[in-house]
């Protein structure tokens, strides 16, 4: 049996594309376990670079993660509670810019008296 040349390049590349687009297509699963992908989850959701993240207790057997994030063009930030089991956005507050720099004290003003 011959096979065509112009039937084996029809199916060529049905036989190679799954192979390269398996990983792509794959949606995590199971909790967030890391502060990175917690971070990640934070930074699609408000636009912003995550500061910090840290463990919480939450609704749930897993927890979730509390995650600080500095929004660049603006005056406050957000504090993002994830939640580990699914992967969303539990809640969303906003607060005074993370990881900025404290203001330092004015210097104390002199007044020169007048003659």
């Amino acid at each position: 049996m011959r096979i065509h040349p112009l039937a084996l390049a029809l199916c060529l590349p049905a036989l190679v594309l799954p192979a390269g687009t398996a990983k792509a297509g794959k949606r995590a699963s199971g909790p967030v376990t890391s502060s990175k992908e917690a971070k990640a989850i934070a930074e699609q959701e408000t636009g912003g670079k995550a500061i910090s993240a840290r463990r919480t207790a939450l609704n749930g057997a897993s927890g979730g993660w509390e995650v600080e994030v500095r929004m660049p063009r603006d005056t406050q930030g957000w504090r993002c509670m994830i939640d580990a089991d699914t992967h969303l956005i539990h809640s969303k507050t906003r607060i005074p810019q993370p990881g900025g720099k404290a203001k330092p004290e004015p210097a104390p003003r002199v007044v020169k008296g007048t003659r």
